[in-house]
């Protein structure tokens, strides 16, 4: 039987698509100029530089803004497969051609009985609402490798893992895809792949592993949740101040150690919730109608709590959870509506303070400390409403339904054990 929007012409979806993804490269290009700081810098500059090392064979190990994991090097050396471009016009497509495969995935997992094309729409209209920034790093690529990974998951676990490894060698965060997926499979290959690919590039390329290192000295990234502490406080005394630091513009002074420790447990917090619903899900007997979407809604709300928690909270976050939010929605039955919403609500408002007002947020004006509230606000409210969903979808119905099976199991029992006579 044919779903609701099953037999849908794409030519909305692809038009809207077409003319949302035009205006992002007329602004990578700067054809269009749009207000703020020039966001095309990191890959004119930085991962321009970043090719030049890495073309001969070996990583940026004397840079501290590599903090990515070996796997990257693909992505800042992918322009290469467009030699008449420039580097950054090269980038640029490379990008635009990614958004269309992630949309292609999207559609196709929007057929079928269960399933949705309203998860392609959250993608073609999610992304533009951060604006050029989204063109200008390479989160579009991993964020494509995940949804394939969950996308595929259902019929080819195995294929599934592997893309999960791939995307955590890409930028970590992927890995979390793996969350939800029932059974051994998806796991094993991912533990294989991953080891053999770190394996390769260790052995091939010196410095794959020094971004490890990379990390310890980082203060508080300004858009963060952590940050607003020292937002606030500047209008009260505070001494510190923001200072270019490791690639980002960051709060450095004192306490900050404090509230980076403070961060990393609620992090930790996060990771111990997860897996005490990982444990208590299990219990549950599995359901194949269910499975699909329980693991698209476990990655989004695992993304969704570390990304708050982080020390960091870059524009371009965001297109992670967009990405698998629009996986989500591909399915009915999943229970991440109204966290999905808030998300994108929360990149409208993304693109108010990075790049538009940026300048109010490095300085704490009070209209840039706002959008900080509202911003971190919507992303703390669509973490707590996306847990609640996600425990009550799995672990509360399941004991419903094991409750269920066990009363009938008991009615059966005394209706054998009734004489027929009282019957």
């Amino acid at each position: 039987m044919k779903t609701k929007d099953a037999g849908r012409s794409p030519l909305w979806l692809l038009s809207t698509w077409g003319a949302s993804r035009l205006v992002l490269m007329l602004l990578v290009l700067k054809v269009l100029v749009s207000p703020g700081p020039d966001v095309t810098s990191d890959v004119s500059v930085i991962y321009h530089g970043w090719y030049d090392v890495l073309r001969t064979g070996t990583f940026p190990q004397n840079d501290v803004t590599w903090q990515y994991p070996p796997a990257a090097a693909l992505a800042i050396l992918s322009p290469a497969l467009l030699p008449f471009f420039s580097y950054a016009t090269a980038f640029f497509v490379l990008v635009c051609v990614t958004d269309a495969a992630v949309l292609a995935l999207l559609w196709h997992a929007g057929r079928g009985a269960g399933r949705s094309r309203r998860g392609a729409w959250v993608w073609v209209v999610g992304v533009p609402l951060l604006g050029p920034t989204v063109y200008a790093r390479y989160d579009v690529m991993v964020t494509a490798v995940a949804v394939a990974a969950l996308v595929l998951a259902g019929r080819h676990p195995r294929v599934a893992g592997g893309l999960a490894a791939l995307g955590a060698l890409l930028k970590v965060w992927p890995a979390l895809v793996l969350l939800g997926m029932r059974g051994r499979a998806p796991w094993v290959a991912a533990v294989l792949s991953g080891a053999g690919l770190a394996a390769v590039f260790a052995v091939s390329m010196p410095g794959s592993f020094a971004f490890l290192t990379f990390q310890r000295e980082r203060g508080i990234e300004v858009e963060s949740l952590g940050s607003l502490v020292f937002h606030v406080a500047r209008h009260f005394g505070w001494e510190g101040g923001v200072l270019l630091n490791y690639g980002s513009m960051e709060f450095l002074g004192a306490h900050v150690g404090t509230v980076g420790t403070v961060s990393l447990g609620l992090s930790a917090m996060a990771f111990g919730w997860l897996l005490l619903w990982r444990l208590a899900a299990a219990r549950r007997p599995a359901r194949p109608r269910s499975a699909a979407h329980t693991a698209a809604d476990a990655a989004f709300v695992a993304v969704l709590m570390f990304t708050v928690t982080s020390r960091v909270i870059s524009p371009q976050y965001l297109v992670w959870l967009i990405g698998l939010g629009a996986v989500c929605w591909c399915f009915r039955a999943s229970r991440m509506r109204v966290p999905v919403t808030l998300v994108l609500v929360a990149s409208l408002v993304t693109v108010l303070e990075f790049p538009l007002l940026f300048g109010d947020v490095v300085t704490s004006t009070p209209l840039g400390i706002a959008l900080l509230f509202v911003r971190n606000g919507l992303l703390v409210a669509a973490s707590v409403v996306g847990a609640r969903a996600l425990w009550r979808d799995t672990v509360r119905r399941g004991r419903r339904e094991a409750a269920g099976e066990g009363s009938g199991r008991v009615s059966r029992a005394a209706s054998a054990d009734t004489p027929a006579s009282a019957q």
